[in-house]
């Protein structure tokens, strides 16, 4: 049983779906490290561009990168290593990836 989770491997990314982008080429990936009560502990990774999504359920603590994450409701969240956000299910949001964003996800 592994006490220490891995974080700095490689995370495979794909392209966005089309529909999704909004600027770029950004990529995207997830690599889950652990179910908690239920729940998936994971590493999501976004390559720079802008892309919308459709959230899940989740909180998240940015590792490395920087970015915004905008919501319907007008809120921009300033990402940066540190940010620790909470995502509500169907929730419509914008993704602006300036530096790779690696993220440490509760969902």
């Amino acid at each position: 049983m592994n006490r220490v989770l891995d974080v700095g491997t490689l995370v495979p990314t794909t392209p966005l779906d089309p529909g999704a982008v909004v600027d770029g080429a950004p990529e995207a990936g997830s690599r889950a490290l652990a179910a908690v009560a239920g729940v998936e502990v994971g590493v999501w990774e976004m390559t720079p561009g802008t892309a919308t999504d459709v959230e899940v359920d989740e909180v998240f603590v940015v590792l490395s990168g920087s970015g915004t994450v905008s919501f319907d409701d007008g809120e921009r969240v300033d990402l940066g290593p540190g940010s620790v956000v909470r995502l509500r299910a169907g929730e419509h949001t914008t993704w602006v990836v300036r530096e790779t964003i690696r993220k440490i996800y509760v969902a």
